[in-house]
């Protein structure tokens, strides 16, 4: 059966673009959910609707949740999306428009996610997990399939990590291909650093707080199985800042004319915030995850700052 997402394009990025000089870009920001989460929310979904489901359930932060009302729209679903109270009008009404209906409730992802699962169980819905659940990350890994069907000989990907699931499903595309011994940088925001705070205590932590604008990535607390792989794989846990991370996609917005969220910029930030980890690598491979979460005028209030 023919997947939701596309094989998005493979790009070499221009020359000066990054301090590295050759860097190659996977524009998961071009699939129609604008963004990576419906190579594995489609999957999740699709299966969804062949056990019998009716009603999909799914806490977001806004990704998972337009990847869910899309995925959900094209095979005749009924979609609700909970929003915490952080995400802004504008997702809201992206979601809205694919004929989803949009619940708000919690301050962080954490208690939307509480709230999503309990109203699934009192509707006798199917929750959506937006990053922790096996086809999920069978779904994300298709991105490795179709950078290696390209060709590209890569030798480290980088990618941003929220919850964890694009992070576990990159470890499974390469692992099932033979490629355990290619690194993954893993890059969050100084503000939500569950991975990174998880490895150095060597146990899985639940972050406090998350104090950051990239808000795609505002998962106090990893999937288990994301922390799992991180140790076993070899990877990379690095951080940049906010500002370096709306920096990011501003450039990338200049340089492609292609628009991405922070959390998108975070990866993409790396690439020169730890230029000499980048520098150990001859052909890195980006993960341009995406986002619905930009406009124009967040783009230049993020310029200006």
């Amino acid at each position: 059966m023919k997947p939701l997402h596309l094989n998005t394009p493979l790009l070499r990025a221009a020359p000066g673009q990054f301090s590295h000089p050759e860097v190659w870009l996977k524009m998961d920001a071009l699939q129609p959910s604008g963004s990576f989460k419906l190579r594995g929310v489609g999957r999740l979904v699709r299966k969804a609707a062949q056990d019998g489901a009716t009603e999909i359930i799914c806490a977001s932060g806004g990704n998972a949740g337009f990847a869910a009302a899309y995925a959900g729209q094209a095979l005749g679903l009924k979609v609700t999306i909970v929003l915490p109270e952080t995400s802004s009008a504008a997702v809201q009404g992206l979601i809205e428009q694919r004929g989803a209906t949009v619940l708000r409730h919690g301050a962080v992802w954490d208690a939307s996610n509480e709230f999503a699962q309990a109203l699934a169980e009192e509707r006798g819905a199917t929750y959506v997990h937006p990053f922790d659940h096996p086809l999920l990350w069978e779904g994300h890994a298709s991105l490795i399939d179709e950078v290696l069907d390209q060709g590209l000989d890569f030798d480290v990907v980088v990618t941003a990590v929220g919850g964890g699931g694009l992070f576990a499903g990159i470890v499974q595309g390469l692992r099932r291909h033979g490629l355990d011994e290619i690194p993954v940088i893993a890059v969050e925001t100084e503000g939500a650093a569950s991975l990174h705070d998880s490895l150095r205590a060597g146990q899985p932590l639940t972050l406090p707080e998350i104090r950051t604008v990239a808000t795609s990535l505002g998962a106090r607390r990893v999937a288990d199985e994301a922390f799992r792989l991180a140790r076993l794989h070899p990877t990379h846990s690095v951080l940049v800042s906010d500002d370096q991370a709306c920096k990011a996609a501003v450039r990338l917005a200049e340089q492609m004319r292609v628009m991405v969220e922070p959390a998108c910029g975070a990866a993409l930030a790396a690439v020169d915030v730890h230029a000499p980890l980048l520098a150990r690598f001859k052909r890195p491979l980006v993960e341009v995850c995406g986002g619905v979460g930009v406009s124009l005028a967040l783009l230049r209030q993020w310029a200006e700052a």
